[in-house]
This record gives C-alpha cells, sequence and structure tokens, in this order.
C-alpha cells in the first residue's frame, strides 16, 4: 500500500493512493472524498522530526570517496565500518517536484540517491527484531549535499543541511522492499548510479536498531539507508530522479538560488 499527503483545500490531508487517485483519510474534514491527482498538490510523505543519514553503507561508495581523497584502496578498507550516523534537520525537506536550490554559496552540489525508512512508532534500544517492526514504511530519498564543505567542516550541519537538500517521495509504501531490489539514480535521464539494497553492509533494521541506542525514535522520523558508488555533480538546471522499484520514483529539479 502507499500512503501519502497531499494539500487539498486549504488542508494538508493524509491520503490513501488509489488506482483512481487518492483516498483522504481520517481526521482531515474531508476524510472518505476520493480525489484524481490534480485536484490536490502533493506534499513530502512525511514531516520528520528527525532525519538520520548513514555514512558509507556501500562498500563501492567507500571505494569512490576513497579514490576521490587520493588514497588507494588498502586491505584495511575491506573491514566493516563502524555505523557513521549523521542528523539532517527537518528544515531541509521538500517532496516530488519541488525543486533542489543550488546554494550561492556552494561550489559542488551532488546528488545521493537512496531508500529512506520511516519509523511507525516510538522505539528505544530496540534490536533489529524490534525495529523491524516499528516501520511505518519506505520511500525515496536524495541526501543532497555540499561537497566541498563537506570536506572544509568538521561537522556535516551546512553541506547536509541546506533548505531542499532533503528531497523525500513521492509517497510511502508499506511493503518491505526486498534485498534484490533496484535502486537507481539519473540525471537528465541518464543513469548515474545503480545498486541492489542487497549491496548495503548493514540492513536497514540494523541501522534503526544502532540509532536507537542513543535516541529515541518517534513515529514520523527517517532514517536515509545510505548511497551507492557512482555520486556526482548537479547543476542548475538539472533533473534528477531518485527510481526504487516497487517503492517509487522521485524528481526533482535544481534551480540556483535568487539573491
Amino acid at each position: 500500500m502507499k500512503l501519502g499527503r497531499v494539500e487539498y483545500l486549504g488542508e494538508t490531508c493524509e491520503v490513501a493512493v488509489v488506482p483512481e487517485g487518492y483516498l483522504i483519510e481520517a481526521p482531515s474534514r474531508s476524510a472518505g472524498t476520493m480525489i484524481g491527482k490534480d485536484e490536490a498538490k502533493l506534499l513530502p510523505p512525511v514531516a520528520p522530526g528527525k532525519i538520520l543519514g548513514v555514512g558509507f553503507n556501500f562498500r563501492e561508495h567507500i571505494m569512490e570517496m576513497v579514490s576521490r581523497a587520493g588514497r588507494v584502496p588498502n586491505p584495511s578498507d575491506e573491514v566493516v565500518p563502524h555505523a557513521l550516523l549523521f542528523l539532517k534537520p527537518p528544515s531541509c525537506v521538500v517532496g516530488p517536484l519541488d525543486p533542489i536550490m543550488y546554494p550561492l554559496d556552494a561550489t559542488r552540489v551532488e546528488y545521493e540517491g537512496e531508500l529512506a525508512v520511516v519509523i511507525g512508532r516510538r522505539i528505544r534500544r530496540a534490536t533489529s527484531e524490534e525495529a523491524a517492526k516499528a516501520v511505518w514504511g519506505w520511500t525515496c530519498a536524495n541526501d543532497v549535499t555540499e561537497r566541498d564543505q563537506q570536506g572544509e567542516d568538521k561537522q556535516w550541519w551546512r553541506a547536509k543541511g541546506y533548505d531542499t537538500f532533503g528531497a523525500i517521495g513521492p509517497f510511502i509504501e508499506t511493503d518491505v522492499p526486498g534485498p534484490e531490489t533496484w535502486l537507481r539514480t539519473r540525471v537528465n535521464g541518464e543513469l548515474r548510479q545503480e545498486a541492489q539494497l542487497s549491496d548495503m553492509i548493514r540492513d536497514p533494521f540494523e541501522i534503526i536498531a544502532i540509532a536507537s541506542q542513543a535516541m529515541t525514535l518517534e513515529r514520523g522520523d527517517l532514517i536515509m539507508l545510505g548511497t551507492p558508488s557512482g555520486v556526482g555533480e548537479l547543476h542548475a538546471g538539472d533533473e534528477v530522479e531518485i527510481e526504487i522499484d516497487g517503492v517509487g520514483c522521485l524528481s526533482n529539479p535544481v534551480q540556483m538560488e535568487e539573491r
């Protein structure tokens, strides 16, 4: 089942996605109303209280970034790395077809196509098994990053946190994507990233469990689960798509920030 959020008659409504369009759910005053997809503005499928990202969860992406840094990969790079988690602010979230703004002070903005998991209920110090039972659903995400600033700053608050640097959507898919599911990123129709979820070093439920050891995860919180190799630059005028089999296709244009 796919779930979403729309703006309809001045109200933000949660909807079930059906072949005919959107079925508005309670507690909206329009609950039970069926509307066409052209009758409402599609919003980000969730308004997360907090967003966590996961760095280096695909081995080939680790090798990619090692090579970018001018290092030669060595056997120690094959060891499973310590889980690297970071925060993105909720203010960075945009939805499908919303523009990703290229900041005026940016020099290298890059896409990172990712699967994201949405938490369905409060959990703390969960096991992987408990984490699996606390999932609301899954969505496509673009962990947009200013790469030069990421290298300059000790913290990634700026590189990962610009407004519009957290594109998500178009919907929440409640069915769990299998390990053979493909994730693909395209820029202007050109394939840039392609990997299966089985390539993840840590599976989503392990990552949720790790995060829950340090902080309480609440309903609606979002975790971006890492990007495969093939990350690259975006420029004003580009169109970037994140497609995950069975989950959906998230498309966003890139625009230059106005002075």
